[in-house]
């Protein structure tokens, strides 16, 4: 039989893993299928129940609603996934007898990818709006508290966002605010954002098809901020569309769905997936 790994998520018809591990498993050459599997909260026991037993499942990403939830079922957590509390991906240990399933985050890595080249540079002071306080958010939040950021998350539940950043970085000066403060405009006059590193993220599921829209007021963007929207359908959502026409600087969600998936492609089935010259094919093959 052949070894598989798969996604899980409820609804699951709209992920685009199949399609980027594909890719690579069929550029590998690899005797590997990767699959799509429609998983509802009240299934998950018998999901991970059944997968133990399963010696050609070498593992499983995690999309809404789970990456919580999923943590109750696993024998270990990577230390990754310990601080931000929520898992993407698991992997399958068998040794003899015995199967442990490790739950790890590769979301905090794969968001943290396409801004490495401004990272490495040194900035004055580096702020951060994020928006949402789910499990995408949540490791979206650790990543930039790693890095310096002063960080305003913005959720529907203000006490849920100032809970969640204490929980992931009790130290930082990092502010709670009510999601609906960003969707009216605001005459605020920003001070001079030079040698500053301003960055406005949509970490919620607000804006992607068959959710509700994403109110948002770009008046609330400081001069200068890049627009990052994890969101991966549509790929160019409106947050991004008026980001560009304003003239800021846009990452989509593919950055983040791509770098994630080859951290969890590589602990699945044992190698790297080829980037450096498949990294532009791929976006086009998701995008046709």
């Amino acid at each position: 039989m052949t070894q598989y790994a798969e996604v899980i998520g409820d609804p699951i018809a709209q992920s685009k893993s199949p399609a980027i591990h594909g890719y690579w498993i069929e550029k590998l050459g690899l005797e590997a299928d990767y699959r799509a599997c429609h998983v509802r909260p009240d299934g998950l026991a018998n999901y991970f129940a059944a997968r133990r037993e399963d010696e050609n499942w070498r593992g499983c990403n995690i999309t809404m609603p789970h990456k919580q939830a999923a943590i109750g079922f696993l024998d270990r957590l990577e230390i990754g996934a310990e601080l931000i509390g929520a898992v993407n991906t698991v992997a399958v240990r068998r040794r003899a007898e015995k199967v442990a399933l490790l739950g790890s985050n590769t979301d905090m890595a794969g968001f943290l990818e396409p801004l490495e080249a401004e990272l490495a540079k040194s900035h004055l002071f580096r702020m951060a709006r994020v928006l949402g306080t789910g499990g995408a958010a949540r490791a979206v939040v650790a990543a930039l508290a790693e890095h310096g950021f002063t960080v305003v998350l913005a959720g529907r539940n203000p006490d849920k966002a100032a809970a969640l950043l204490k929980e992931i970085d009790p130290e930082g000066e990092h502010h709670a605010v009510d999601l609906a403060h960003f969707a009216d405009g605001t005459d605020f006059a920003f001070d001079d954002r030079e040698g500053c590193l301003d960055l406005v993220v949509n970490a919620s599921p607000l804006g992607m098809a068959g959710q509700p829209p994403l109110l948002f007021d770009h008046s609330h963007v400081p001069p200068g901020a890049i627009i990052y929207d994890i969101v991966t359908h549509p790929i160019d959502t409106p947050l991004l569309v008026e980001a560009r026409a304003r003239g800021f600087r846009t990452l989509d969600g593919l950055n983040m769905l791509i770098g994630q998936a080859a951290k969890a492609f590589e602990r699945f089935f044992g190698v790297a997936p080829p980037r450096e010259d498949c990294d532009a094919e791929l976006r086009r093959l998701l995008t046709s």
